[in-house]
């Protein structure tokens, strides 16, 4: 049994949505059948896969659930969490009900998975990035909170620190590595490994933290950036 992550899947298996993804670049020709390929190759029904975001282009939830059905296609228990495109995204109560055990989304709170606990949020650009506005401080506050929530509720339950996978969808960090509100929490909660996403093509690759900052080991896990291949959390 293990732990996979990988973010940014941008499916549009809806015939309303129109979102053709090989207009970016070559990692992106193909790349639902190559993410299918490389998932089934290597994940088992017994492991669990963790999406940190940008699941669908969807704007409508029924427009997204051929997206999410293909998903719970595919191996593996799985734990989403909510990307900046996900614009389809209902309340995590509404989509708990609507699929089973397999198919968990996180918001406020946390999941265990293979004796560990994933916590996260969605994240938001933080202060010191170019195009951080009054209108993204309410957001990147909101989020914050939301981590704390999701942080505060394994140590309620009782897991170690070291049990503890950090996720998010945005990088936790600005362009210029600076440190943040998010930062600060997982360095607060001693989170060893935190899992983000939302950064594509060589340039954004380079803006995003990687490596072991304060104790925390940051990982971008971006579709692109693995190559459509789910990465096994070393945890």
């Amino acid at each position: 049994m293990s732990i996979y992550v990988i973010s940014d899947l941008h499916l549009s298996f809806s015939e309303k949505v129109q979102k053709p993804m090989d207009i970016f670049g070559g990692e992106w020709l193909n790349h639902a059948e190559n993410l299918r390929e490389n998932w089934e190759r290597v994940i088992s029904a017994a492991d669990t896969v963790i999406i940190a975001g940008d699941v669908s282009w969807a704007l409508k939830l029924d427009e997204a659930t051929p997206d999410l059905n293909w998903i719970r296609g595919m191996p593996g228990d799985k734990i989403f969490i909510r990307g900046n495109h996900d614009l389809w995204w209902a309340s995590v109560k509404k989509l708990n009900s609507m699929f089973g055990s397999d198919m968990r989304f996180l918001q406020n709170d946390f999941y265990e998975a293979e004796g560990f606990a994933v916590c996260g949020s969605r994240g938001w650009l933080c202060p010191g990035d170019e195009y951080f506005s009054e209108h993204d401080e309410k957001i990147y506050k909101r989020e914050l909170l939301r981590l704390r929530s999701s942080l505060e509720a394994a140590k309620k339950a009782g897991f170690s620190n070291s049990n503890i996978i950090g996720v998010m969808h945005f990088p936790p960090m600005n362009e210029k590595f600076n440190a943040s509100g998010f930062t600060e929490l997982f360095n607060e909660f001693q989170v060893p490994r935190v899992f983000y996403g939302h950064l594509h093509g060589a340039d954004g690759f380079r803006r995003g933290v990687r490596g072991n900052v304060d104790g925390t080991e940051y990982r971008l896990i971006s579709l692109d950036y693995l190559k459509c291949k789910p990465f096994k959390a070393e945890v």
